[in-house]
């Protein structure tokens, strides 16, 4: 079991660092590759979109076949689309490369969240690992752009790629070695294929319509057509959902309001950060002249404030719950994206446009990482923590390929077809107003769907409900856990 944390911890920090290692590399992609603008943006919604189209498909897989084969599974799938992607010739092979990363990636971050969530009690243990788990992801995202900018500078952008293959050789090992992993939900249940294919299919046509604003007005036929598709699949699957007896979304689940306001909050956390710091990152390179390189190093201070933030969190969620510590950090995180609209010029500098902005919606979007992780949990049966964790998944990806694809949409208004310094900063600013009050959304409902503070016990940590262990050896095996939690904490 002392390693099960490092297995969920690198899943965890390799997924985010696909979400984001591609963007500084985009430029380069395009260039050698022959890229469209709009088909560009493909490069990095492909992954999102069968990312989260599948998520929860992922979760359930995990639910019925038990942790360990959709792991180990998942892994060999993202290794080898990776390398594939490596050594492609073609956008369109680049974009399949993408999507089959994002396949795997959907088997994968339900895994790693279910298995925090079932190995540890609710308390200081499992605050420690959704603290780290959050870390993990921030640090992935991060990372990626660091990366993505100095692998493409010294080796090409395929190395950004590439990157992946040792990560997963890592990770492969050491899942082998995570001892006894939760197993099947029961010989009874099934898997929900029918649901599976109208969530995935809903979501790529729902986020095909909204891309496609940018070029296609929202009155056209072609925008109405693809728009009112996706509203009928979705219609659908939350029909199949209600019907069947072993739905790939139980619906009752999202009746929990701690349930339902995470995945709401997670929704809109995710469409306003993923969208703002991608405009960051482009404002950086095309407005202010950073290179790939200068342009990551600019993201550290965001990873340190992630950090910083995920402490915090960790200390008192006790002592504030969920609903406080919700809405602190994503106002703290709305203002910090409302600093980059405010400071945005063509002649700024790191100090004035990324520092301050950067370190305060970073440490606010670290302190929601731990109540978010909580709530999304509470009440949950554990034959069902792997259907809440993609649930939870599914609505910070979607959220932030809609996000992304809204906002270009909103900074493409602005812009036009001009690419003159001043008219692309003031697209880049007006996007993040958008993705500010996004991030505001998600601060008032927590503070208006969640349920009051209640009195925390010293001795069971946080207020939420626990999700049991579904074994006794599970139970048992708490102790070794949570030393490797605290080990991890420490070093």
């Amino acid at each position: 079991m002392r390693w099960l944390l490092p297995v969920a911890l690198t899943v965890q920090f390799m997924v985010a660092l696909d979400m984001s290692v591609v963007n500084v590399a985009l430029p380069d992609m395009r260039a050698d590759l022959g890229f469209t603008p709009q088909g560009l943006l493909w490069v990095v919604n492909a992954y999102a979109l069968a990312f989260g189209g599948l998520l929860m498909l992922g979760g359930r897989l995990a639910d019925l076949l038990g942790s360990r084969p959709v792991l180990i599974a998942g892994l060999a799938l993202f290794g080898a689309a990776s390398l594939a992607g490596g050594l492609v010739r073609s956008p369109g092979a680049l974009i399949a490369a993408r999507a089959v990363q994002g396949v795997g990636a959907a088997a994968l971050a339900p895994v790693a969240f279910a298995l925090i969530a079932i190995a540890f009690p609710a308390g200081p243990a499992r605050s420690r690992a959704l603290g780290l788990w959050g870390m993990a992801g921030a640090a992935g995202g991060a990372v990626g752009v660091l990366a993505g900018g100095v692998l493409t500078d010294v080796a090409g952008w395929r190395a950004v790629m590439l990157v992946n293959v040792p990560i997963v050789a890592f990770a492969l090992l050491a899942s082998l070695r995570t001892g006894p992993t939760p197993g099947p939900a029961g010989a009874g249940a099934r898997l929900d294929v029918a649901g599976a294919l109208l969530a995935t299919c809903g979501t790529a046509v729902l986020v095909l319509g909204l891309v496609g604003t940018s070029t296609h007005p929202w009155g056209s036929a072609r925008t109405l057509a693809t728009l009112g598709g996706a509203a009928a699949l979705l219609v659908a699957f939350v029909a199949v959902e209600q019907r069947t007896a072993h739905p790939l979304l139980r619906p009752a689940l999202l009746k929990g309001r701690p349930v339902l306001t995470a995945n709401l909050f997670c929704l809109l956390l995710s469409s306003g950060q993923f969208a703002a710091f991608y405009f960051v990152s482009l404002c950086l390179q095309q407005v202010l002249g950073y290179g790939p390189t200068a342009a990551g190093i600019a993201f550290l201070p965001f990873s340190a404030g992630v950090v910083a933030g995920s402490v915090i969190a960790t200390r008192t969620v006790a002592a504030l719950g969920t609903r406080r510590l919700l809405a602190v950090g994503g106002g703290l995180a709305a203002l910090g994206i409302a600093g980059f609209a405010v400071t945005a010029r063509t002649d700024g500098t790191f100090l004035t446009f990324v520092l301050g902005p950067s370190l305060v919606s970073a440490v606010g979007i670290g302190m929601c990482f731990v109540p978010l992780g909580t709530a999304a949990t509470t009440d949950v049966a554990p034959g069902e923590t792997g259907m809440a964790s993609g649930l939870l998944n599914s609505s910070r990806q979607v959220g932030g390929s809609l996000g992304l694809a809204v906002l270009v949409t909103v900074a493409a208004q602005v812009t036009g077809d001009s690419n003159r310094p001043a008219d692309l900063v003031s697209g880049y600013a007006t996007a993040f107003w958008a993705a500010a009050g996004l991030l505001a959304a998600g601060a008032l409902a927590a503070l208006v769907l969640l349920p009051g503070t209640r009195r925390a016990d010293p001795e069971s940590g946080p207020e939420a409900a626990p999700v049991a262990g579904p074994e006794d050896s599970q139970k048992n095996s708490g102790g070794a856990v949570d030393s490797a939690v605290s080990r991890s904490t420490q070093g």
